[in-house]
């Protein structure tokens, strides 16, 4: 289906974009791209690797290809993940058939944490974008751990409402803004544009057909808008991957 919003990169191009000026925290904050934590929250300092030092027994760990799911739609849901090193995606399906990218999940995440909430069926499929090693925790033993260790209950719900927070704003981008928008905001923060940690201005190689399915468009779109942004001056592609210029904020905070 064709974008109905208009791009807001149309008319006359540059050559180079002009120096950025310092977006206004406001708008950021708006469209998820500000920090939403500091260093005196809990969730700054919390360590996953705490939690596996914790656990004697009930974890495994497993190495999975690229592709290889770790667990699909509508399987039970008996465990807790935690992403040691590579990437995951998320992914769910309509009964029409429709498949959509949730997100990309990068090294040090927990997924799968439903089921802490009596959550009996997995909602989406979990699958290594890349190489990945992942420890899997049983749902019992992870309940154990969060009601014997109330520090590590605390810095683990932190944890989760920073990642609500951001999927409360993953959903206000798809509902307001346009295409465009939505694929700026999202090359962004993938490359950590705005959080706590550094920024990481190359981002590995992701196909657009995998954009267009995170930002709810259609490839040739996605095709479209990348090719706008590399000749403004905003991205650059290389052989292994695509560097992000704070540049493109421009066309997160257009109007």
């Amino acid at each position: 289906m064709a974008d109905k919003h208009p791009s807001v990169l149309s008319g006359k191009t540059r050559k180079s974009p002009a120096p950025s000026k310092s977006p206004r925290r406001p708008k950021l904050l708006k469209l998820g791209l500000a920090k939403v934590n500091s260093p005196m929250d809990p969730v700054a300092t919390f360590d996953p690797r705490v939690l596996l030092k914790k656990l004697s027994v009930g974890k495994t760990s497993r190495e999975y290809a690229v592709d290889e799911p770790i667990f699909s739609q509508g399987e039970q849901a008996d465990g807790v993940f935690y992403l040691q090193s590579g990437k995951v995606k998320l992914t769910v399906v309509s009964k029409r058939g429709k498949k959509a990218v949730v997100s990309i999940l990068p090294q040090d995440c927990f997924f799968g944490e439903g089921c802490l909430a009596g959550q009996p069926l997995r909602m989406a499929t979990a699958s290594a974008e890349q190489r990945s090693t992942i420890i899997r925790i049983d749902k019992q033993k992870m309940l154990e751990l969060l009601h014997q260790d109330p520090e590590f209950a605390e810095r683990f719900l932190s944890y989760l409402l920073i990642r609500n927070i951001r999927m409360e704003a993953d959903l206000v981008d798809h509902l307001f803004n346009s295409s465009e928008k939505r694929l700026a905001r999202l090359l962004l923060l993938m490359a950590n544009f705005g959080q706590e940690s550094k920024p990481i201005p190359l981002i590995a190689k992701m196909s657009q057909e995998t954009l267009a399915q995170m930002i709810g468009t259609t490839r040739s779109r996605v095709s479209y808008f990348l090719n706008r942004f590399r000749d403004l001056g905003f991205i650059e592609y290389n052989g292994g991957g695509m560097h992000v210029h704070s540049s493109l904020v421009s066309v997160v905070l257009h109007d």
